[in-house]
């Protein structure tokens, strides 16, 4: 299995942490974020992962080399003007489909995320379910939430708690829920992006789970996980690290 880890962002929220340096190589606990992301994949069993790049870019590709990609085949996607994240991988997507089999999914991760959802489960829930795309989600406040029908199935989404609800389906109850920036992707989703030049990801998706392609919900409740891209998160987690609450 591939994955792409995202990676090209300016890490704003991180200042002055990432005046002089991109936010993949902020440090937590010793380690920067690019390594543990890359050593959660790797524990996975993914060997072949592609990182797109923009703030600082020369940086993380002379940090790669010296660090022999820690052990995988890492390929980079500059990023001139940033794309996001739609953007980013539609950008990336020949990674995916040089040697794809017809169907393959893979894995793309945030970089300022750490986690110990299971990943194994997640594709294994994502297969199957026959999933276009499936999301890590939690209950947990956020200030754009997603929004699942009965049966875990995207169908719109809404901003902070009270906030105005766009519905791309039809749906009874729905539970809204707090993405994690973790998702797995069948790798045709790429035959799909019809989206041109910079774009958020999930406008892909609500696109497609308004033509009932099956973009999917994991519940991720149980596993820990951490945003890092604010300094306070980032305390945080180091704090969690020295607690032992996850594995360093």
């Amino acid at each position: 299995m591939k994955a792409m880890v995202l990676a090209a962002g300016l890490g704003t929220r991180l200042r002055p942490l990432t005046d002089e340096r991109p936010k993949a190589l902020v440090e937590v606990g010793g380690r920067t974020m690019l390594e543990i992301a890359l050593a959660r994949l790797r524990e996975f069993g993914v060997r072949e992962v592609i990182v797109n790049l923009h703030h600082f870019a020369d940086m993380v590709v002379e940090y790669l080399s010296a660090h022999d990609g820690f052990g995988m085949r890492v390929e980079v996607s500059r990023e001139d003007e940033l794309l996001d994240t739609g953007g980013g991988l539609k950008k990336a997507a020949w990674f995916f489909l040089e040697d794809a089999h017809a169907d393959e999914p893979f894995l793309l991760h945030n970089v300022d995320v750490m986690s110990r959802i299971d990943l194994r489960a997640m594709v294994e829930f994502h297969r199957t379910q026959s999933a276009l795309a499936t999301l890590a989600v939690q209950e947990r406040e956020t200030s754009r939430y997603l929004l699942f029908d009965g049966q875990g199935e995207l169908c719109g989404r809404r901003a902070g708690q009270q906030g105005e609800v766009e519905w791309v389906r039809q749906s009874g109850p729905m539970t809204a829920l707090a993405f994690s920036g973790i998702h797995v992707i069948s790798t045709r989703m790429l035959q799909e992006m019809d989206e041109e030049g910079a774009f958020s990801i999930i406008r892909t998706y609500l696109r497609l789970a308004e033509k009932s392609e099956r973009i999917c919900g994991f519940r991720a409740d149980a596993y820990y996980w951490r945003d890092l891209g604010q300094v306070t998160s980032l305390r945080e987690a180091e704090r969690d690290l020295r607690a032992g609450v996850l594995p360093g």
